[in-house]
C-alpha cells in the first residue's frame, strides 16, 4: 500500500517537468479580392413613363349628312390623305350644281351691264347723255361684278361642302373604332368618328421630383457627376417584360414649370418608331445615359456589408490582415455599387469569403482581379442619384 502514494507522486513530478503544448496557429482565410481603380464611368438613371401618341387626331365630320360608308378597317395603319369615311355627297352636289348656275346667270348680267357702261361712256362724252346716265350704268356695272363674286364664294363653298362628304385623314398613324356606323346620321352632336394616332415618332413622358433635380444640380457643382456635351442624352425604353425596345431616341422637351399638385417637373423624351411596336399609353422604364461620374469607385455588390453603423467593407491591409473600412454608398451601377466615401485607389477589397473574416485575420489570396470594370452600357441605376432600397 505505500508504493501506491510514492507512484502517484513520482507520475505528478514527471507530469509537472513536461512543457505544456503550444496553441496551434490558425491558417490564413482564403479570400477573393480586387484592387479599387477609380475610373470615370457612365451612369444612367431609370424612371417610370407612358407613352403617348406624338400627334392625335379627331377625325370629325364638317357637314351634316348621311354616313355612307367606312372605308378604313379599324385599329389598321393609315395613310396620310387616306379616305376614311363617305358622307352621302348628293345634296351637296346639287347645292354645288346651284351655285355654278346662280354665277352664270351674275355673270350674264355683269356682260350686259358692261356693254351698257361701253355704250353710255362715249355719249357722255359728247354730252349726248348727262352724268346721271353715266353714274348709273357705272353703278349697274360695279353692282354686277360684286354679285359676280359672290356667286363665286357660293361656288367655292358649295365645292367644299361637297369635297367634305369624303372624309380623310391628315396624318399616316394607327386608326381607332369607328364612333359612328353606316346608314346614322351625322350632326354636331356626333360629328367625331375616329381617331388617328401618330406613332413614329412616339413620345414618352416621364416627371423629375424637386429632389432629383437638386441632387443632380449639386452633383454637378460638386464635380462628382459630369453632364454630356450639349445635353445631348440617350433615352432608352424599358417594356414590360424587360426586353429593351430597339429604338433609342433624345429628350425632345421639357415643361417650364412643376407641377403644382404633384411636385414634379415633365420631361418628354421623342423615340422612332417605324414598326409601331410601341403603342400609346403604355407603361414603360425610361432609362436616360449620357452622365459621367468621374473617377468613381466601384465594388461588387456582395462585397458591402452592412452593420449596426452602417455599411462596411473588409479590406487587406499591407500586413496582409483583414481590416473593417467604413463606406458611404451610392447608386447601384449594374452589379457593382459606387463608393462615395471610405475607399481609396489601391485599397484591396474582400469581395469573397467575408463571413469568415473578422478583424486581425491574415488572409490568403486565392483570385485577385485587376479592377473594377466598368460597363459601357449600364444596365438600371436608381432614379435621381438617390440610394437604392437597402
Amino acid at each position: 500500500m505505500r508504493c501506491l502514494p510514492i507512484f502517484l507522486m513520482a507520475t505528478l513530478m514527471a507530469a509537472c517537468g513536461k512543457e505544456p503544448p503550444k496553441p496551434q496557429e490558425r491558417p490564413p482565410t482564403e479570400v477573393s479580392v480586387i484592387k479599387v481603380v477609380p475610373q470615370d464611368t457612365p451612369v444612367s438613371f431609370e424612371f417610370v413613363g407612358q407613352s403617348e401618341s406624338s400627334r392625335q387626331v379627331q377625325i370629325v365630320a364638317r357637314v351634316n349628312a348621311f354616313l355612307d360608308k367606312r372605308v378604313y378597317t379599324e385599329g389598321s395603319v393609315v395613310k396620310a390623305g387616306e379616305v376614311m369615311f363617305l358622307q352621302d355627297s348628293r345634296p351637296f352636289q346639287a347645292s354645288l350644281d346651284a351655285a355654278k348656275g346662280a354665277l352664270a346667270e351674275q355673270q350674264a348680267s355683269l356682260q350686259t351691264a358692261s356693254f351698257d357702261l361701253n355704250r353710255v361712256k362715249p355719249l357722255a362724252a359728247l354730252n349726248a347723255l348727262s352724268q346721271k346716265d353715266l353714274d348709273d350704268a357705272t353703278g349697274r356695272q360695279q353692282a354686277a361684278a360684286a354679285a359676280v363674286q359672290t356667286a363665286k364664294a357660293g361656288v367655292e363653298q358649295a365645292q367644299l361642302n361637297l369635297n367634305y362628304t369624303t372624309i380623310t385623314t391628315p396624318v399616316t398613324g394607327l386608326s381607332s373604332y369607328a364612333r359612328v356606323q353606316e346608314g346614322a346620321y351625322v350632326n354636331q352632336e356626333n360629328s367625331l368618328l375616329t381617331y388617328v394616332a401618330q406613332v413614329d415618332p412616339i413620345w414618352l413622358n416621364f416627371t423629375l421630383s424637386e429632389n432629383d433635380i437638386l441632387a443632380r444640380k449639386s452633383g454637378i457643382a460638386s464635380g462628382k457627376l459630369r453632364p454630356p456635351p450639349d445635353k445631348a442624352f440617350v433615352v432608352e425604353a424599358i417594356l414590360a417584360d424587360g426586353s429593351i425596345f430597339p429604338q433609342k431616341g433624345h429628350i425632345s422637351f421639357a415643361d417650364a414649370e412643376f407641377n403644382k399638385e404633384t411636385g414634379t417637373y415633365l420631361i418628354r423624351a421623342t423615340l422612332p418608331n417605324p414598326d409601331a411596336t410601341m403603342r400609346p399609353g403604355q407603361f414603360v422604364r425610361v432609362r436616360v445615359s449620357g452622365d459621367v461620374r468621374p473617377n468613381a469607385i466601384l465594388v461588387p455588390q456582395q462585397a458591402v456589408l452592412q452593420g449596426a453603423q452602417g455599411h462596411f467593407v473588409f479590406v487587406v491591409n499591407k500586413e496582409g490582415k483583414a481590416e473593417i473600412r467604413g463606406v458611404k454608398v451610392g447608386d447601384w451601377h449594374g452589379k457593382d455599387w459606387f463608393i462615395l466615401e471610405g475607399l481609396e485607389a489601391g485599397d484591396v477589397v474582400v469581395t469573397d469569403g467575408m463571413m469568415k473574416l473578422a478583424p486581425g485575420v491574415t488572409v490568403k489570396v486565392v483570385t485577385a482581379p485587376a479592377a473594377v470594370p466598368a460597363p459601357a452600357e449600364p444596365k438600371s441605376a436608381a432614379a435621381g442619384g438617390t440610394q437604392p432600397k437597402k
